[in-house]
């Protein structure tokens, strides 16, 4: 009798640690298991590679030398770190001069269009005034149409008050919640005040404030997620812009970081149709998209965890 339950005892712990290790592969859940999580994080450093791929070439080419660059065998690791690659680049862009134009435009837009797209947002959202449909129909419209069809007018108008080779053109409609995606920047806001409890407003009412402190007061201080999110969009679509800046830029030396590549690219192919291409040109091509692309990734650096929760409470991943 001894000998059996002991049998029967060795056959139910050997059970319980198969039971246990089937429960730690697979997990009780579908989602809790090794064997899943082995699986995530496949994917995770998968998809990381895929985008980590470019800058670690970019970083490594740059840095290379005539030598490394001609030799097959070096590939990612160079034999000597080459600053001269950087530093040609910095000088053909004038980096102190165009970084801080880039800076100076893209924090100018970013202040402005967080503010008056926050104050617009709110008026779609909680406000009631005359053919509110109908102008919010034409809000989408000026996010649908192309900035191509407008860019011609709004060319001839700048040059018309000498705005031209200023920041101006571009600054301006900013400050009326225009300018480069101005009308998504309206719509994160209308989306994130609708969701709002209507007690509080009530409440504010009821202590004697208007309509403009209710905005100041009450509901922008509860907007952090959707300022934070619309400021970050906006400084780094106006930093990446191309389009605008060669429109209203014609004098290339005044221009931002954004113009960067093509004057070198330009530089370099009169370069190479004059003595022949070099060896260097596409490390002098990579040590200009490093510059400027550097920025934008310090400040996402610091402010990605924020800007993560901000796009999750303001509605962008529904």
């Amino acid at each position: 009798m001894i000998r059996l339950k002991l049998k029967e005892d060795r056959a139910s712990g050997m059970l319980q640690l198969l039971s246990n290790i089937r429960y730690a592969v697979l997990g009780r859940e579908a989602d809790k298991g090794l064997l899943f999580k082995l699986f995530i994080y496949l994917i995770l450093i998968d998809t990381s590679y895929i985008y980590l791929k470019p800058i670690l070439h970019m970083v490594t080419t740059m840095v290379k030398n005539a030598e490394d660059l001609l030799d097959p065998a070096v590939n990612w690791f160079p034999r000597v770190i080459y600053l001269g690659n950087l530093q040609e680049a910095w000088e053909w862009m004038k980096y102190p001069k165009a970084l801080g134009i880039s800076l100076m435009l893209s924090l100018s837009v970013a202040v402005l269009q967080t503010l008056s797209c926050a104050v617009t947002g709110y008026a779609f959202a909680r406000l009631k005034f005359p053919f509110k449909r109908l102008l919010f129909f034409f809000l989408l419209l000026t996010f649908i149409v192309p900035m191509q069809v407008t860019v011609l007018p709004n060319i001839l108008y700048a040059k018309q008050f000498g705005l031209l080779n200023t920041i101006y053109p571009i600054v301006i409609p900013a400050f009326f919640g225009l300018g480069l995606k101005g009308a998504l920047f309206v719509i994160i806001y209308r989306q994130f005040f609708s969701t709002q409890p209507k007690e509080l407003e009530e409440a504010a009412r009821i202590d004697g404030a208007n309509v403009f402190k209710i905005f100041y007061k009450v509901m922008m201080p509860l907007a952090k997620p959707a300022v934070l999110v619309v400021f970050l969009f906006s400084f780094i679509w106006t930093w990446n812009d191309f389009y605008l800046p060669s429109m209203y830029y014609p004098d290339i030396e005044t221009a931002p970081l954004s113009l960067g590549i093509q004057k070198i690219a330009s530089a370099l192919r009169q370069q190479a149709e004059a003595y022949g291409p070099s060896v260097t040109d596409e490390a002098v091509k990579m040590s200009t998209t490093f510059l400027m692309i550097m920025p934008p990734l310090v400040l996402y650096m610091f402010t990605q965890r924020w800007f993560v929760e901000g796009v999750e409470r303001t509605g962008l991943v529904e």
